[in-house]
Order: structure tokens, then C-alpha cells, then sequence
């Protein structure tokens, strides 16, 4: 039986969502530059790569090598062995990296634990207000519809990334794609920026459990509750404050 979740590696968020990320669905994850969503995305990585499972992460921001490093606490190589990273120039090399981290994960031949998906949304949003618009929102549903057959055949969870736009009217921040992506998402996560090294992950949306929140910081060596070592508060961390 596949395992009902698969921890990312931060205490707090894991304890929020009762073990992790559940493996038959899509979890989005969105919020403001800065936030910790990629930093978040590679810890998911990390973890799961270190108790010996593949994962696909499809990069379309550019992953820093040092940042990743920071995050495996001197393991980067064995954590290499089972990452499988691609780098899509354009909305179209981006569907292609779905479509292969699909058919990889489901075929069975690999032991795979997680997809990731960060920025889901960069390439689309480019083509707003453009000609393309229409022909790049029918692109990025049918990456969505592809990610979730492959959750739901492989039973393997899909992280995706999604960028915000804010509301002219009240200034509140919103994700990008409007309805279709929130539909395909099962569990929805915004990543609050606190004072600081502070961030708050909000619960807005899942299928069993309730909504709440679940606060951690952003350290030296990656995400971690508020209770364990980082870095003294109002100082710089060592590797930024990444989306």
C-alpha cells in the first residue's frame, strides 16, 4: 500500500496536514515573492530523495545549486542520484517535462515519491493579455489534468507553485490561473511573510481536514519550526529568503 502521506520535511507544516502531502492528489502552494515556496518545494525534494525515492522537479525559475546544497546538510550527492531536474525555456518544453514525469512515474520503474512543479504559472503568465493567452490556459490545464492522472494511477503527490496578482480593490493577494486551478488542487496552501525570518503556511483548502495554520522560519539550512536552532531573528539568512 502506498504511504497516505509523504512528509516535506518541515515539523510544523507536516504536523498541519497530519503526516505531509497526500500521495492520490495535487497540492498547490502560492504566495508573494519571497515567501519560501521554492525553498519549501526543495526540502519536500530533499526529504523524500533521502529515504530513497525519485523526484521529479520541473524548475522553470532556476533552482540555485547553493541553496539546494544548504538544504541536504552536506548530502547534495546522494541526493543528485535521485533527482531528476528539468529546466523548461517555454510553456511548451513545460508540458513536455509533464508528460515525461508522468509516463516515468507511472510506468513503475522507479521508485517514485514526488513531482514538483515550481512555477506552474511563470510561462502563463507571460502570455496574459497576449494572443496566446487562450492556447496557454488550455496548455496549462492539460498539464494540471496530466499531473493528476498521474497522482491518481502512480499514487504519487504533485507540489505545484503558483504566483499572485493583487486585487486592485483591496489589495489582497490572489493566485494566477482563477477557478480551473483551484478546482484541480485538493490541498491549497498560501505562505504568509511574517516579520523577519517568519512564515505562516494558511490550510485554505482540503479534502479531510480542517483550515488552520502552521508557522516556521526560514534558516541557514532551510525550513524548520520556531522552536529548534536559526538563525537570531532580524539577521540575514545564509541562503536568503527565497520564493
Amino acid at each position: 500500500m502506498p504511504d497516505a502521506r509523504v512528509p516535506t520535511g518541515v515539523a510544523p507544516l507536516d504536523a498541519l496536514l497530519h503526516g505531509g502531502l497526500e500521495t492520490d492528489c495535487l497540492t498547490e502552494l502560492y504566495g508573494e515573492g519571497g515567501s519560501g515556496k521554492t525553498l519549501l518545494c526543495i526540502q519536500a525534494a530533499v526529504e523524500t530523495t533521502l529515504k530513497g525515492r525519485w523526484v521529479f522537479y520541473i524548475d522553470t525559475e532556476g533552482v540555485s545549486l547553493a541553496r539546494l546544497e544548504a538544504v541536504t546538510g552536506g548530502r547534495l550527492a546522494d541526493v543528485l542520484k535521485l533527482l531528476l531536474l528539468a529546466t523548461p525555456k517555454d510553456l511548451a518544453e513545460q508540458s513536455r517535462a509533464v508528460e515525461t514525469a508522468g509516463a516515468l512515474a507511472r510506468e513503475g520503474r522507479r521508485t517514485v515519491g514526488l513531482i514538483v512543479l515550481d512555477s506552474a504559472t511563470f510561462y502563463y503568465r507571460l502570455a496574459l493579455s497576449s494572443e496566446t493567452e487562450d492556447e496557454s490556459r488550455i496548455a496549462l490545464g492539460a498539464e494540471l489534468a496530466d499531473l493528476l492522472a498521474t497522482a491518481l494511477h502512480a499514487h504519487v503527490p504533485v507540489l505545484f507553485t503558483n504566483q499572485v496578482w493583487r486585487r486592485p480593490s483591496d489589495g489582497s493577494l490572489e493566485p494566477l490561473g482563477g477557478s480551473f486551478i483551484g478546482h484541480a488542487a485538493k490541498t491549497i496552501l498560501r505562505i504568509d511573510r511574517l516579520p523577519g525570518n517568519r512564515r505562516r503556511a494558511v490550510l485554505l483548502k482540503h479534502r479531510s481536514l480542517a483550515e488552520g495554520s502552521a508557522e516556521f522560519r526560514i534558516t541557514s539550512t532551510g525550513l524548520e519550526g520556531l522552536g529548534g536552532a536559526s538563525a537570531p531573528s532580524g539577521s540575514e539568512p545564509a541562503i536568503g529568503t527565497p520564493d
